[in-house]
This record gives C-alpha cells, sequence and structure tokens, in this order.
C-alpha cells in the first residue's frame, strides 16, 4: 500500500491529567502515515486524485489545539477517526501523538503512543 507520510507537526494543546497541564498547555508532536493508492495522483498529476497535506494539517491543528482530553490516547484516536472519515480514499491512518517533557517523575525526552486504524474500523 502506498502512503503519504508527515512529520513533526507541532502544536500547543492543553492535553493531559494534572490540572497544570490544562491550565499551562504544552507541545504535541504529531506523525502520521496515510494508506491509499497513489497511483492515479502519480498518473495524473492533480490534486483531486490524492489528499491534500496541508487540509489535513488544518484538521490535526483543530483536534490538538481545541478541547482538552485526558490522554494522548484519546488525541490519537480523534485524529485518526476525523481523517478517515474526511478523506474518502484514505484506505488506512497510522497516528503518533508525542507528549515532550511530561510532567511525571523521572528523566524522558518524550512519550508517545501510536495507533493504526483502517476504514473497515470506522
Amino acid at each position: 500500500m502506498d502512503k503519504i507520510i508527515i512529520h513533526d507537526m507541532e502544536f500547543y494543546g492543553y492535553h493531559g491529567l494534572f490540572p497544570e497541564e490544562n491550565r499551562l498547555g504544552q507541545r504535541f508532536y504529531v506523525d502520521l502515515e496515510l494508506y491509499l493508492d497513489l497511483e492515479p495522483a502519480g498518473k495524473s498529476d492533480r490534486m483531486e486524485d490524492s489528499i491534500d497535506y496541508g487540509h489535513v494539517y488544518e484538521i490535526v491543528k483543530s483536534i490538538v489545539e481545541g478541547e482538552a482530553k485526558h490522554l494522548i490516547e484519546a488525541v490519537a484516536e480523534t485524529i485518526a477517526s476525523e481523517l478517515l472519515q474526511q478523506f474518502v480514499p484514505l484506505e488506512a491512518c497510522t497516528v503518533k501523538v508525542k507528549k515532550p517533557n511530561p510532567p511525571i517523575p523521572g528523566h524522558y525526552q518524550s512519550v508517545a503512543v501510536e495507533i493504526h486504524r483502517r476504514k473497515e474500523d470506522e
């Protein structure tokens, strides 16, 4: 399966279990792998046969910078669900949400979740 890969989209959101996370917010990074047949776009050279990366970015931005969630698992699930609903040619997606410097005991560069969802799961 062909895929479009978008790495390290950066957003500022208010997701987390702790009140200070919801009040102060923090950076989040999102990586996507969008699975679809890219042959039609490759042959036609027309955007209508692919997925507009800018539109993808705006959808992800509205979710990450939107309503606060307790878990990044819920953020990833919302992103996957919305992308699968919005883009007809999209067959599956992998969504990775990274939270740098999480406010938990210990020393971490980041924590992350990665999910893979298919259209038939919807």
